[in-house]
């Protein structure tokens, strides 16, 4: 039986990585929706899953930008942003600290720190932030988040009271944090960091274990950074707990001094855009991102479309650069008809270059067959 010709459709994907923006694919999208079905209703509310594009997301949700030149993870400036909106503060560690700005290397590994996203919150509370929302992911550091707080005011010492430096490779040497200068420059603000990533601090599956090697740490840096970030915890009193070893044990070192909650980036977004909202009376939901695989469906945003459409009576469609899921796994998470742009395209690097253009084409099938 033929689906009925969509009365209503909700255009919400995420970014495709190394191509287009969240923003630019359901701009594309809704161009192509548009031009199977130019009597819809069309709501277009592009979605990120907390990670990168997160901040691209909350621009055109009507935030505004708030450029700063902060220290790279490796103390040289960078040039980073964050957004406010509504009293909130979404600051992309990346932005400040990400790999971008380094070369792997063991020695890189040891030094990178987050100093910069410390400038980046201090800078938010100073213009009145009530709630700071922390993005983690894509950082070169695993210094536990201790370069982030010695910027918000933390004096990190060594037995013999001396300061200790910056980077998870310094954290051989904490013995002490004092906390007074951060806790009052925080006030009441609240800090929630966006994850979804479940790694501990310190141990087998900790933030140097797991996540150290792709920084450019070898075995013996993931056996200090290890330990230092044990050392780290024991000087902050901190008990290890789920999430905090994402973005290198920046989360943890949020929820030890900062009180921070450790909650799904996807679940974030989803509350500050009102996707959710929108998808309430939608006929068809498209949704869609880079590559559509078995990382879609651990806490990434066109599973989290889906369950909300599904929850909501909408058929769900997905339009993605690769489908490397097999039917009955597409069928089981609620989407019902998938395209991957690059069996549509001569090469993967045309499907990237002229993603946009594939988008439209293809969103209009889809729209199209309902």
């Amino acid at each position: 039986m033929t689906a009925p010709t969509p009365r209503r459709v909700v255009v919400a994907p995420d970014k495709f990585k190394g191509s287009l923006t969240a923003v630019e694919a359901a701009e594309a999208i809704g161009a192509g929706v548009r031009d199977a079905l130019p009597d819809a209703d069309i709501a277009l509310c592009p979605v990120a899953d907390g990670g990168e594009g997160t901040l691209d997301v909350l621009l055109a949700a009507g935030g505004t930008r708030i450029d700063r030149r902060v220290s790279g993870p490796l103390s040289e400036p960078v040039e980073a942003w964050y957004v406010m909106l509504d009293g909130t503060a979404y600051v992309e560690s990346a932005r400040a600290c990400g790999i971008e700005h380094v070369t792997p290397s063991p020695d890189v590994a040891l030094a990178a720190h987050t100093h910069g996203v410390g400038e980046l919150i201090a800078d938010a509370l100073r213009r009145g932030a009530r709630q700071i929302v922390l993005t983690v992911g894509g950082t070169a550091s695993t210094d536990g988040g201790s370069g982030m707080l010695q910027a918000l005011g933390a004096r990190l010492t060594d037995s013999t009271g001396s300061p200790v430096g910056l980077g998870g490779g310094a954290l051989a040497d904490v013995v002490s944090v004092d906390l007074t200068e951060t806790r009052a420059l925080l006030g009441d603000a609240r800090v929630r960091v966006a994850t979804d990533v479940t790694n501990p601090l310190h141990g087998p599956d900790g933030a140097a274990a797991v996540f150290g090697p792709q920084k450019g740490a070898g075995p013996a840096e993931v056996t200090a950074l290890r330990a230092h970030l044990e050392r780290w915890a024991e000087a902050l009193g901190f008990t290890d707990r789920t999430s905090a070893g994402a973005g290198g044990g920046i989360s943890g070192g949020a929820m030890a001094a900062l009180g921070a909650t450790a909650e799904s980036g996807f679940d974030l977004v989803v509350e500050l855009t009102g996707v959710a909202d929108a998808i309430v009376g939608a006929d068809l939901v498209i949704t869609g991102e880079g590559s559509l695989d078995a990382q879609s469906l651990a806490g990434k945003a066109p599973a989290g479309i889906a369950a909300i459409a599904r929850r909501h009576g909408a058929r769900v469609a997905a339009i993605a650069g690769r489908v490397a899921l097999p039917s009955e796994q597409l069928t089981a998470a609620g989407i019902t008809a998938a395209v991957a742009l690059a069996d549509h395209a001569p090469s993967v690097d045309v499907a990237v270059r002229d993603a946009a253009t594939l988008l439209r084409r293809h969103s209009a099938d889809l729209a199209r067959s309902g």
